[in-house]
């Protein structure tokens, strides 16, 4: 089966309403050079037989991460497929995301033959003293990939992101993919930033200086591409508290991973509260999760109610959320993104009918309208208002209030509404995921709030009128 070839069924499935894009990870083309490694490396292939016990060779198809070109792998169908596929998204309104990884590529790339400079590399005497960090390609030798915190990627060629020309190269294949899809998530996008760079590489790149910023490598890149589709989206995998900087550069959004680890590993509300706190537009111009591709799955960590009210919160917050591809199953491995088989597991039926009841809910307008944090009162004795989180979507013709216990313990409070106009009206407040209605004196509404009452990962999400 190929992307041309996926039944009209299963994209339904995928692009349901409530769906606003669909980010296909590793339809480039990969590495058989790439694969040979992962096949070879201890620790890649302990991780392979983690997840799938009965693995054999074929089933390392080489990293979505090590890209030997930038056109559809043959196995998925080629650029054809690629296109049927988009074509099937955008006949049901859903926007096209694919990747790019601006950082390194395969040791079979082209540009390995064709531009050499392109690339940091390194000497014989590197090859001999640190063999996991470099690989010699006919007579020369070139770093692997890496970020500064970690040992090197053993199967990818670090990238030159100061050398002008893989900048123009780069420049010139985002223009390209900005007629293939409708956005690009970028691996690791503060990697190539230049103090990032220069900073990481200084030993192996003589002379390169950071100057303006405007001249950095994304601004120009972004912009070759919104050139050719103004509309085309940038979304950045960004870390290290650089997301400003990178939002500045000219990206649409960027990964709000502080975010993920308040709600998932710290289970702090007073956290994620704190985090909400920031400016709103910085809120819209984020990418949020409860799980992805390199973090373990949600089913592991999280209950079912808490994995479900984690998930109503990121998906009713401002931004961009992500839902990732077995999480509404409630699967449980996490399959490395070599492998190109995973294993089976028995599926939660009653989590997807809920998260397909989440969906459904907000493809009525939920997130439309302005943002706004809502207060939340308690009283002298008693704090567990603390545990709740509220907020509102105001449109012209539409209100949507959300409130979110991420503890484990009950809690109560009085949420203050941003809504003076309710004064003297009857106020409903239909539940879209529960199917209650309350009617409330809009009058006290303005003077005392709405109180409100939720069980330990208890949700309301509310159409008001």
């Amino acid at each position: 089966v190929t992307l041309a070839d996926v039944p009209a069924s299963v994209w339904d499935d995928v692009a349901r309403p409530g769906i606003d894009a669909v980010w296909l990870m590793g339809v480039w083309e990969r590495s058989a050079i790439g694969a040979a490694i992962a096949q070879d490396n201890p620790a890649m292939r302990s991780a392979h037989l983690a997840a799938l016990p009965d693995l054999t060779d074929d089933d390392v198809v080489g990293s979505a991460y090590c890209i030997r070109d930038y056109v559809v792998d043959p196995r998925l169908g080629g650029d054809d497929g690629l296109a049927e596929a988009r074509r099937e998204l955008a006949n049901r309104g859903v926007r096209l995301i694919l990747d790019l990884v601006p950082n390194h590529v395969a040791p079979d790339h082209p540009w390995v033959q064709s531009h050499p400079e392109y690339f940091v590399r390194g000497s014989l005497a590197d090859l001999d003293r640190d063999p996991d960090s470099f690989i010699r390609i006919d007579d020369q030798v070139f770093t692997c990939g890496r970020d500064p915190y970690f040992p090197a990627w053993p199967e990818v060629l670090q990238l030159d992101a100061s050398h002008p020309g893989l900048r123009a190269a780069m420049a010139e294949l985002a223009v390209g993919l900005a007629q293939k899809c409708d956005g690009l998530r970028c691996d690791m996008a503060m990697l190539v930033i230049d103090e990032v760079f220069a900073r990481t590489w200084t030993d192996r790149v003589d002379g390169f200086v950071p100057t303006r910023s405007d001249q950095d490598f994304w601004p120009p890149i972004i912009a070759a591409a919104k050139a050719v589709n103004p509309q085309f989206a940038f979304l950045a995998e960004a870390y290290w508290d650089l997301e400003p900087v990178l939002l500045a550069h000219g990206f649409d959004a960027c990964y709000d991973k502080r975010l993920y680890d308040r709600i998932v590993h710290e289970r702090s509300v007073a956290g994620v509260r704190d985090h909400l706190g920031a400016d709103v537009v910085d809120q819209h111009r984020t990418v949020r999760f409860i799980e992805n591709h390199d973090e373990p799955r949600a089913a592991t960590l999280l209950g079912v109610d808490a994995h479900l009210a984690g998930l109503t919160a990121v998906l009713t917050l401002a931004g961009f959320a992500l839902v990732h591809e077995g999480e509404a199953d409630g699967r449980c491995v996490r399959v490395p993104v070599t492998l190109g088989r995973r294993p089976f597991e028995t599926t939660d039926p009653e989590l997807r009918a809920r998260v397909d009841h989440l969906l459904a809910a907000l493809s009525t307008g939920v997130r439309s309208g302005a943002w706004a944090i809502a207060p939340i009162d308690g009283w002298p004795d008693n704090n567990s208002a603390e545990r709740l989180l509220a907020w509102t979507w105001t449109a012209t013709d539409a209100r949507h209030l959300i409130i979110v216990n991420l503890s484990d313990d009950g809690a109560d409070g009085r949420v203050r509404l941003p809504w003076p106009d309710v004064d003297g009206t009857v106020v409903i407040l239909a539940d879209l995921i529960s199917g209650e209605r309350f009617e409330r004196d809009g009058s006290l509404l303005c003077t005392d709030g709405l109180y409100v009452a939720l069980d330990a990962a208890g949700v309301h999400v509310m159409h008001v009128t």
